[in-house]
């Protein structure tokens, strides 16, 4: 249900756990509400809140309302860790003119861990009963499905990256992100769990998760904040992976010293430490990119770290990055402009943030990558993306979306 601000507060009592929780059998099988990186996290069951952004304020609105909503609450917390308490899970539209729902959602319950300490918190509207404990569900049956080309096709795909390439090298923008689209259909029995299953095993490092529907595995971190600290992963310029290991190594000390996949990596990094900055006392960048290893490519990357010098909350920090240059491009507008002159479709939450906050302000915010749209009646839709300076070569570019394509193209196969 849908709850305005004037509603009756919230009471939110957190509790130990003895032993550590699998959290994957926990989450409903069908609107699964996860995030979880080598097996820790939150997983969320059942809803509630419901609190749902538009426009452009859209994030703007839901850190305010999500301040008012942790004022009110009434909670007993009995762990004290980021992610006790107070907790809602939350995606959101890349753009500000997309028709797909930007949501936060507060569930009945959630099963937390971190740090070898497990917790159960429950939640419900002061003066109702709390929900039990979750228990987990036996798996659905396996199953495949086979995506296919949407709205964006291989050829249309070369045709938009040579539009952008024209368009930097007349001086209209330095850099852009042009994604394309696959569209499949689930059948109408699908557990959801397996497919976020084979993603959490095939990409332990990543953020797996699932809100609402949209879900995928995320290497990138857009924010992350933890008792006063803040920290960010950037990461642009990509590389497949070799079979070989020493080939291996020279792909990645070939990224590593890439011109092209360099300066695509620099308007990322600027972009973000711009606009963090205020946000901090104390903000550090690693001096040069590193080589991120994933199971079917190399990503350069770079670790950003701080510490809060406002009273800024993950949501509000959220709402200054989005959109990074990783997924937009440089400077932001021009690149939005040429996105919805070039892309046929509405990206929905894909590169959206995507992530939880708590009543502290905690919480971790990825980028809503290697992820897919799956609607109530089982049509799912996934995306890829690739960044494009002026040198940028259009079948090279659409060889790097069939690579970012793969975990969610694995985990359906």
């Amino acid at each position: 249900m849908l709850i305005g601000a004037g509603a009756l507060p919230l009471h939110v009592k957190t509790t130990p756990l003895d032993s550590p929780q699998a959290l994957l059998p926990l989450s409903d099988p069908k609107r699964p509400l996860l995030w979880q990186r080598e097996g820790a996290g939150l997983s969320g069951r059942g809803e509630v809140l419901r609190l749902e952004f538009s426009g452009p304020d859209r994030l703007r609105e839901a850190a305010s309302t999500w301040r008012m909503l942790c004022d009110s609450a009434l909670v007993q917390d009995g762990v004290g860790l980021p992610g006790t308490g107070l907790v809602a899970f939350g995606a959101f539209a890349f753009s500000e003119g997309s028709t797909a729902t930007s949501v936060l959602i507060v569930p009945r319950t959630v099963i937390g861990t971190r740090d070898g300490q497990s917790w159960l918190t429950r939640i419900a509207v002061a003066g109702a009963t709390f929900a039990e404990a979750p228990s987990e569900q036996p798996s659905g049956e396996d199953y495949r499905v086979p995506l296919a080309p949407g709205a964006m096709t291989p050829d249309s795909y070369r045709a938009a990256v040579r539009s952008a390439v024209a368009a930097i090298r007349a001086g209209e923008l330095s850099k852009v992100v042009i994604a394309r689209d696959l569209r499949g259909q689930l059948p109408a029995e699908a557990d959801l769990r397996r497919l976020l299953g084979s993603l959490a095993d095939g990409y332990p490092e990543c953020w797996t998760f699932a809100v609402d529907g949209f879900l995928g595995a995320s290497p990138e971190t857009l924010v992350a904040v933890d008792r006063g600290t803040v920290s960010a992963r950037v990461l642009a310029g990509t590389a497949a992976r070799a079979t070989d290991a020493n080939a291996d190594d020279a792909v990645a000390a070939a990224l590593v010293a890439s011109t092209k996949d360099r300066s695509e990596h620099a308007f990322a990094l600027a972009s973000l430490m711009r606009e963090l900055k205020p946000h901090t006392r104390e903000l550090t960048a690693d001096p040069v990119p590193f080589p991120l290893r994933l199971p079917n490519l190399w990503h350069l990357a770079t670790d950003v770290r701080g510490v809060l010098g406002d009273t800024s909350t993950a949501l509000d920090l959220v709402s200054a990055l989005h959109p990074t240059a990783a997924v937009a491009g440089t400077p932001t507008d021009d690149a939005l402009s040429l996105i919805g002159q070039l892309e046929p479709f509405d990206r929905g939450r894909y590169a959206g943030p995507v992530g939880w906050i708590d009543g502290s302000g905690d919480g971790e915010w990825a980028v809503g990558l290697r992820s897919a749209e799956i609607s109530a009646k089982g049509s799912l839709t996934a995306w890829a993306g690739a960044g494009i300076v002026a040198d940028s070569d259009p079948e090279s570019e659409l060889a790097e979306t069939r690579m970012k394509f793969r975990p969610i193209l694995d985990a359906l196969s």
